[in-house]
């Protein structure tokens, strides 16, 4: 009865791809010659997922994107302390996120592309893999994985979990009647806060089996005040220990301006001639984009990538490229550069695109400043706020002023970033709770067999 549904849904998954194949393709070809996206995996995508030794007890765990993949280093690391003999496999979805997992995971781990929503698919890659259980980090919960999942008598757990934000949950709530079948499949969810545990119980999750646990992301957010890399990093781009730094990270389409703008008037005051500008781009595909942006303007780009694989450092003082903006075009790059910083811009806030994650900079104990669209990081901004720990600029003025400010008060700038670096330390612990209701729930499944 399980996989009727399934085929059902196959039927319609179907039916909505023919509909809409002429806008998929097309999107699938521009990003795919463009940008160079999509390249590999496909065989994985339709169930040819890595054959692994049924006789061992597995962990299937899926980030869907580099964040999730970040998200779940702390996860991993606790699970593998407690039970070292546990197998883990880690699927995503994005090219970034496979990239940064391949990274993080790929000598120790196999690491492979998640299986479309199709029910042959997941049969193929449920058979491959013989998974004891599953966790989805946040919130990616697919109709027919969860059936998939029931139908082989595997239980679906969801870490970190959150759902939407006060923007996109009323979408959401219209979408609840069809997907509440869905999330009573889910046997275990381990919620950010109160707020996202509520709405995964009305989106059809039983109460009983969810649990608040707080967000992993604070205990993966390493506190220190160097990263590794970092002086080597500066060197090559000829940034010394007492220049000014303003970096600006995981931006977005429109806000590489302002900040550009913002530089501007900051090197107009007294003191600040020789400060240093930042711009690291959210995607990849944009840094070209950013580097002929900049190149248009008074500044020279000085691109990193044209330095990190060599032994060149740029020359101090060097009047052929003064004054200039460093691009960051490479990736995993971003903390060493905010570890750098005297100011940081957690990017795509000063549009309408949700934020970026702000933990790792508190973490670095960084004056940070973003812009009012940080609707998909609620739970971390709301803590910040309270704590004054954070500067909110409503506009390309308001961001001026308060790096100009941030930049001139030392004394109120340190303070800032100290209580933000308190609010890590003090809203750590998710990821042993996770742990203990996950082993809770993998003993169960020992025990009864499901």
């Amino acid at each position: 009865m399980i996989l009727i549904g399934c085929y059902l849904r196959d039927i319609l998954y179907f039916s909505l791809l023919l509909i809409l194949s002429p806008i998929i393709g097309g999107r699938y070809l521009y990003r795919r010659f463009k940008h160079g996206r999509y390249k590999s995996g496909w065989s994985q995508k339709f169930g040819n997922s890595p054959v692994c030794d049924k006789t061992e007890q597995r962990i299937w765990l899926h980030a869907v994107s580099l964040g999730e993949v970040n998200a779940m280093v702390s996860l991993v690391a606790e699970i593998l302390r407690q039970r070292p003999e546990i197998d883990i496999v880690i699927s995503t979805t994005t090219d970034t996120g496979f990239n940064q997992a391949v990274s993080l995971y790929g000598k120790a781990h196999t690491v492979f592309i998640f299986p479309i929503d199709f029910t042959w698919c997941l049969q193929r890659s449920f058979a491959k893999i013989v998974p004891t259980i599953c966790i989805m980090m946040e919130g990616e919960v697919w109709p027919n994985f969860t059936a998939v999942a029931k139908y082989n008598k595997v239980p679906v757990v969801v870490a970190n979990g959150r759902v939407g934000s006060t923007k996109g949950w009323p979408r959401y709530q219209r979408l609840a009647p069809l997907v509440r079948s869905m999330f009573k499949r889910v046997s275990l969810v381990l919620a950010q806060d109160e707020t996202h545990g509520n709405r995964f119980c009305y989106l059809g999750v039983l109460p009983q089996n969810m649990t608040v646990v707080g967000s992993l992301k604070y205990d993966t957010a390493e506190i220190m005040n160097r990263v590794e890399g970092a002086d080597a990093l500066a060197a090559q781009m000829a940034i010394k220990a007492d220049d000014f730094v303003f970096v600006a990270g995981s931006t977005g389409p429109g806000e590489e301006e302002i900040i550009i703008n913002t530089f501007k008037v900051l090197q107009q005051a007294v003191g600040f001639e020789n400060a240093i500008c930042v711009i690291v781009p959210r995607k990849p595909e944009r840094f070209d984009q950013v580097a002929t942006l900049i190149a248009n303007t008074d500044y020279s780009v000085v691109k990193y990538s044209d330095y990190k694989a060599t032994a060149n450092c740029l020359p101090q003082n060097n009047q052929a490229i003064n004054p200039r903006i460093i691009l960051g075009d490479t990736m995993g790059d971003l903390r060493k550069f905010y570890s750098l910083a005297t100011v940081a811009f957690v990017g795509r806030s000063l549009v309408d695109m949700g934020g970026s994650d702000m933990l790792e900079v508190a973490a670095l104990a960084k004056p940070i400043v973003v812009g009012q669209y940080t609707y998909n990081f609620e739970q971390t901004m709301g803590l910040l706020k309270k704590e004054k720990a954070i500067c909110i600029a409503t506009g390309a003025q308001a961001l001026t002023d308060a790096v100009v400010t941030l930049f001139t008060n030392k004394s109120e700038a340190a303070e800032m970033a100290h209580r933000a670096r308190m609010v890590i330390v003090q809203n750590t612990g998710a990821t042993e709770r996770s742990v203990a209701e996950i082993f809770k729930l993998l003993d169960r499944c020992a025990v009864t067999g499901t």
